[in-house]
């Protein structure tokens, strides 16, 4: 049985492809801001509705459609402002209960502070 000397070059090549990049400095910022702007968005759809006019089952797709992206635009949008915030916790937090009630809290703060736009 002979064995098989690795390729210099395909190991090379292999940690090239797999270095890590760094996102761009404002991807988060960006992110954010594209957030909010769907949130709202959705949320002006929602306050333009009439109730007179769900009687037809043609007129409910906006709605429906504007409810899912405001709910998804807006949990992400608390995922990501407490990513942000748990980071910063993680250097001043003394164990693991300390971080997770910070963490819990914050994610009530966010959606709070969301839903009183």
């Amino acid at each position: 049985m002979s064995e098989t000397v690795p390729n210099p070059e395909f190991e090379s090549l292999l940690l090239r492809a797999f270095a890590p990049v760094d996102p761009p400095e404002r991807l988060s910022e960006r992110l954010e801001q594209t957030l909010t702007e769907l949130t709202d968005l959705a949320a002006e759809e929602l306050e333009g509705w009439e109730l007179g006019s769900m009687r037809d089952p043609r007129n409910w797709v906006r709605p429906v459609v504007a409810a899912g992206v405001g709910a998804t635009a807006g949990t992400a949008l608390v995922i990501l402002r407490v990513r942000a915030k748990n980071k910063r916790h993680r250097t001043h937090s003394n164990d693991i209960l300390e971080l997770a009630e910070r963490t819990l809290k914050d994610v009530a703060d966010e959606a709070r502070h969301l839903l009183d736009r």
